[in-house]
């Protein structure tokens, strides 16, 4: 039972009567023992309906502590647990349905209508009250590389991509994480972040469950309701990405509140505003970034919170049992300062893509993934993470990362937000673009930002056209959606053309 496989059954036998999980919500709470008697019970489903070893089990919900044990019920009958997002369209739920081929659909009551279009698929509730007298679960032989969990990408520059993560990949991230952060059982985090992405379940979840601590579970995040649970759940560390802290940023609490408490607040999921650094620096309280992605981790840095203010906008360093490298175009490892692709190597790595060998031997190549991210180190080397590859703006043959842009706009007073995208220009190939969110009495001005770019950037990084916007369009997991943006770009600038040809 205490394999590599089954570690929370040996965390439960070393702390019973610890707290594991809390429901934000409702207040409720299980202790280890009572987890892994939730596992044992669904684990028991699993094979009363005698789901194969590599049988998939998708689940459709919002974040709740059930899913814990469900996930780790897969993981003790070798089925694979396939969250899926429960905001995507239809379509686009068909899509993961077809492509991964589930034997059952487990879902909450919210939203079991969209399980119903799986009308071929056995469907059940995540709250299916399990009847069982006597509960023996059949040992598996398996092997620490098969398949624990598929967690499909967002999709935002194409189709979904199934990630096949490994209980190898899983738990090397999480001892990772325990021993390059310090994390201990003293420690509780506050998990807003959407369990059907990797950061919900293995940024600081499974660590913290792994290392014997607690797990407080948000489902709906409200700012203000979410600053007051750090406070009442005496939590130490917790991940929120960067629009979430704008919003906390903003309310009357965090005005007056301290967090006595909270050891450091870690921002993910999307690079973040430098003036958030500058508002909890002025609070007295310690904040940090991280990196990582689906594929890798998703942690793959730390940097000290007592010099993370002083080195702004840094990941930090390589954990301790991962390696990073930033290699350019022409294949070598870039110098100090030097602008190229971010590589990462490390037993957390993904095994591979579900049905697509051709991008899987894309993006691992001789033991490295390629992340498709850009990046840089400094001269102390701390690296930092400089946009998408896919995203760098070439315009009149000089390179513009469009993250570089986007931080300055937001140094403007009357800026709330900025996304820089590249749009077709026949003159300069690609023309700067920046969409802006405005905030204060005296609105900016196109001519006001232009010039607030020009006193700080290269003349070929300013926004050649701004476009105001309310609001930024955004994935599920809280990145701007910068697919979208283009489209918008590209409807505005073939209107313009087809209005002055009309004239």
């Amino acid at each position: 039972m205490y394999t590599e496989q089954a570690w929370i059954y040996k965390r439960a036998a070393l702390t019973p009567t610890k707290t594991a999980l809390i429901d934000s919500s409702t207040g409720i709470q299980w202790n280890y023992e009572q987890l892994t008697s939730q596992i044992s019970q669904w684990s028991h489903y699993f094979q009363q309906n005698d789901y194969k070893k590599g049988d998939r089990i998708v689940v459709i919900s919002q974040n709740r502590m059930e899913l814990f044990a469900i996930l780790f019920a897969c993981g003790m009958t070798g089925l694979i647990y396939v969250p899926l997002n429960f905001r995507l369209s239809n379509r686009e739920l068909q899509y993961i349905v077809k492509d991964c081929k589930p034997v059952l659909i487990i879902c909450d009551m919210e939203h079991q209508h969209i399980s119903e279009v799986f009308s071929d698929i056995e469907v059940v509730l995540v709250t299916k009250t399990i009847e069982i007298s006597v509960i023996h679960i059949t040992e598996h032989k398996w092997s620490s590389t098969d398949p624990w969990m598929i967690i499909y990408t967002g999709g935002t520059t194409g189709k979904p991509k199934g990630v096949v993560l490994s209980f190898n990949a899983v738990n090397w991230n999480a001892v990772n994480t325990i021993i390059s952060w310090g994390l201990s059982d003293t420690d509780c985090t506050l998990n807003y972040m959407p369990m059907f992405h990797t950061g919900g379940i293995n940024a600081l979840s499974i660590p913290i469950l792994m290392v014997g601590g607690t797990v407080v579970i948000g489902s709906r995040f409200q700012a203000e309701e979410a600053l007051k649970a750090l406070n009442t759940y005496k939590t130490t560390i917790s991940l929120f990405v960067p629009t979430m802290y704008q919003a906390m940023l903003e309310t009357e609490y965090m005005k007056t509140a301290s967090f006595p408490t909270v050891k450091v607040f870690l921002a993910g999921g999307a690079p973040c505003p430098h003036s958030i650094y500058d508002r909890f620096h002025e609070k007295g309280i310690l904040f940090k970034e991280g990196y990582g992605l689906t594929e890798a981790g998703p942690n793959n840095f730390f940097i000290d919170p007592l010099i993370a203010y002083s080195k702004k906008g840094s990941v930090g360093k390589s954990m301790q049992f991962n390696e990073v490298k930033i290699v350019n175009k022409e294949g070598q490892e870039c110098r100090e300062e030097e602008v190229g692709e971010l590589y990462i190597s490390g037993n957390h790595l993904f095994s591979h893509y579900w049905n697509s060998e051709e991008e899987t031997e894309f993006t691992l190549q001789d033991g490295w993934l390629k992340s498709g991210d850009l990046a840089r180190i400094d001269k102390d080397g701390y690296y930092y993470i400089v946009g998408r590859k896919k995203e760098m703006i070439i315009t009149g043959g000089e390179n513009v990362y469009p993250l570089e842009v986007e931080q300055c706009l937001i140094g403007h007073t009357n800026v709330r937000e900025a996304a820089v995208i590249g749009i077709p220009d026949k003159k300069w190939g690609e023309c700067v673009t920046a969409f802006i969110c405005r905030t204060g009495h005296n609105l900016a001005t196109e001519e006001d930002l232009i010039s607030h770019c020009k006193n700080y950037l290269g003349g070929y990084k300013v926004p050649k056209k701004i476009i105001f916007i309310d609001t930024l369009p955004r994935t599920d997991v809280g990145k701007i959606d910068k697919k979208k943006l283009y489209n918008l770009a590209r409807e505005g600038l073939f209107k313009e053309i087809a209005k002055r040809g009309a004239e």
